[in-house]
C-alpha cells in the first residue's frame, strides 16, 4: 500500500480550497483518505497554510511520500 500526503480539492468553481490529507495512492484525488492533517487556501492574500507539523513528520517517518506540490509547500514553510 503506497501512502501519499496530497491535496484534496474543495471549494467552488474557480475558487479552490485544499485540504492536506494522507491517502492511499490508489484512491481518487477527492475520494477516500486516511487522515486530514492541514489546509491550504491559495485565494487569500497572504496565502493561508495551516498544518500539523508533528503529524507530517510522523507520517513521513512511517513511509508516506508527499506529492511534489505538498513537498514544495512544506519546504516553503520550513516543516521539512
Amino acid at each position: 500500500m503506497a501512502v501519499k500526503i496530497r491535496l484534496r480539492r474543495m471549494g467552488a468553481k474557480k475558487n479552490p480550497f485544499y485540504r492536506i490529507v494522507v491517502a492511499d495512492s490508489r484512491f481518487p484525488r477527492d475520494g477516500r483518505f486516511i487522515e486530514e492533517i492541514g489546509t491550504y487556501d491559495p485565494t487569500k492574500d497572504p496565502v493561508e497554510f495551516k498544518i500539523d507539523a508533528e503529524k507530517v513528520k510522523q507520517w513521513i517517518s512511517t513511509g508516506a511520500q508527499p506529492t511534489d506540490t505538498v513537498k514544495a509547500l512544506l519546504k516553503k514553510n520550513e516543516i521539512i
